[in-house]
């Protein structure tokens, strides 16, 4: 599986951001699906031993938009456009999860993605659909000075 860039202060990919999950997402071409494998800490919980909700839509949003990548560029950024989520049982904290992302239909300036995390044994907790679009130009006033940090990290420079 190809792994896909990391950048410095997004709250889950951000390799520097102090509080953030430090994610590391990962093309499966075969599957024309983009994987996440984690554990939130009980820091990010909402009720003992659950995931904040607002956690687990976070997460389907980035894996789920993270998937037009696949047949894109690195640099095939999108925006959320819309973004629904069906939490179908409480996800835990401390526990081995993966999330899954991938695009189920592409039009000229967006797409129609979504997404499922799910405990290891294959049980979904949490799904989503969203529609993602062309990131519109005051995303990006900052993105020039950012594209430096927007790479792929080894675990020797993770931290960089």
């Amino acid at each position: 599986m190809k792994k896909q860039p990391n950048s410095r202060m997004c709250f889950l990919c951000g390799r520097q951001n102090p509080v953030g999950l430090k994610l590391d997402f990962y093309e499966d071409h075969e599957a024309g699906q983009v994987r996440v494998e984690f554990v939130v800490p009980d820091e990010y919980q909402g009720y003992p031993g659950v995931v904040h909700g607002g956690i687990v839509a976070a997460v389907l949003d980035e894996v789920a938009g993270r998937a037009v990548m696949i047949a894109g560029s690195e640099e095939d950024l999108m925006a959320t456009l819309r973004l629904t989520i069906r939490y179908r049982r409480p996800t835990p904290t401390e526990t081995p999860l993966l999330a899954v992302g991938w695009v189920e239909r592409r039009s000229g300036v967006g797409a129609r993605v979504a997404g499922e995390i799910r405990l290891l044994d294959g049980t979904v907790t949490a799904e989503a659909e969203a529609t993602v679009g062309a990131v519109p130009d005051e995303f990006r006033v900052n993105w020039e000075s950012e594209k430096l940090y927007w790479k792929v990290y080894d675990e020797s420079t993770a931290e960089e």
